[in-house]
């Protein structure tokens, strides 16, 4: 069985049907091959535009080719377009501002289901990551251009916002939460001026991932079959639970001064595991934690 997909197979099929593939990877064709193949499709009379009267200036042909970005379906399409407009209105010959009209927004590059899918939301969400917010506005604007779905765009900053910004500054998860509901509220196009805020300030803002690697540590604990320790069990559920010892010992931290205790609040093998470290950039202080953490 022989198989051809302009989607990542990775990201298709799942992994059995993976190990029994041989996988090929195409690449993209040259502007040189794509111009071959516009001129072929001038001089065909059958399967092409040979029988169209109308000429295409080289120059016309060289933006087709380089604007295409590999993909001949593109150059093309945009070639027949060209040309079937010039016949319309009378046009002798498709120079190079026709063929740029006729491309238009289809001379993006991108598959919402392919490769640059992922490839360009890679490399938006490492701009912001980075700190680069002009890199950062590149990416989002092909995506929103091309037509990806800006609740995907949001979402994508939701998350980023927790994962690589964090507590160095908490309002980033606001500006991005915010953001998300403008895109549901306003819709486009005007909600593009929501998202553009949002991922500037993004990448302006201070980073960190301390939360992301604290939440790592503590799954790696918490994934043992250690008790709840008694002293924390809810004992208000039945009378007979407290003469098991659930809730016994327990310190309910507003009897205290400062509204603090010391108490120990996991299983006696993970007492003294810390798992959240403070990064020290912007609001995340390298202080101690505060008397409630144990």
């Amino acid at each position: 069985m022989i198989g051809a997909t302009t989607e990542n197979p990775y990201f298709s099929l799942v992994s059995p049907l993976l190990s029994r593939c041989l996988l090929l990877r195409l690449e993209q064709l040259t502007p040189e091959a794509i111009r071959t193949l516009l001129d072929r499709a001038l001089e065909d009379p059958d399967r092409g535009l040979g029988r169209i009267e109308v000429k295409v200036a080289e120059d016309a042909l060289d933006h087709l080719a380089n604007a295409a970005g590999g993909d001949a379906r593109v150059a093309l399409t945009g070639l027949e377009t060209a040309v079937l407009a010039a016949q319309a209105g009378g046009e002798p010959e498709v120079d190079r501002p026709a063929a740029e009209e006729a491309l238009q927004k289809k001379a993006i590059v991108y598959d919402r289901q392919g490769d640059a899918h992922y490839d360009v939301i890679s490399a938006f969400i490492k701009s912001i990551r980075g700190s680069d917010p002009d890199a950062a506005l590149f990416w989002l604007a092909r995506m929103i251009e091309a037509g990806e779905d800006p609740r995907y765009l949001a979402r994508r900053m939701v998350v980023h916002a927790s994962e690589d910004i964090g507590l160095a500054d908490p309002r980033a998860l606001l500006v991005a939460i915010a953001a998300a509901h403008a895109v549901e509220y306003v819709g486009l196009p005007e909600a593009r001026l929501n998202l553009a805020e949002a991922a500037i300030y993004l990448a302006r803002a201070p980073k960190s991932n301390s939360v992301i690697a604290a939440l790592g540590r503590a799954t790696e604990d918490a994934a043992s079959s250690d008790p709840v320790p008694l002293h924390l069990k809810e004992a208000s559920g039945h009378p007979g639970l407290r003469k098991l010892g659930y809730g016994k010992g327990y310190k309910y931290p507003h009897d205290y001064e400062d509204h603090w205790t010391e108490q120990q609040y996991r299983p006696v093998r993970f007492q003294g595991r810390r798992y959240y470290e403070p990064s020290g950039q912007g609001e995340e202080t390298d202080d101690e934690p505060s008397p409630g953490s144990p």
